[in-house]
């Protein structure tokens, strides 16, 4: 088994409302209410790294369980979304457009 660079996905678990007034580009948005073990396996695998946040941390404890319980092995609780842009050094951009 030759083992890959470990890749590193980024899920936002807050509501689309929530997502569209305020997001970091490129990452997926996975409203907590929706999220599906099976379909996240088959994007991404059980052994990815999966990193959730959320408003505050809270919905994306809870994603955390619900995939770990599924089974993934190596899924994080990043925060806020405010920690998720500071641990990757991303500047909020304007919501308003």
């Amino acid at each position: 088994c030759v083992s890959a660079p470990q890749e590193s996905f980024w899920i936002d678990v807050r509501t689309v409302e929530e997502y569209n007034a305020d997001h970091i580009d490129g990452d997926a948005n996975v409203p907590l209410a929706t999220i599906d073990p099976e379909a996240l396996a088959a994007m991404y695998g059980k052994d990815a790294q999966i990193n959730l946040y959320c408003r505050s941390g809270n919905r994306a404890g809870q994603a955390k369980t619900i995939l770990e319980a599924a089974g993934f092995t190596n899924v994080v609780n990043a925060g806020g979304i405010g920690d998720a842009r500071e641990v990757r050094n991303i500047a909020q951009s304007s919501a308003a457009q």
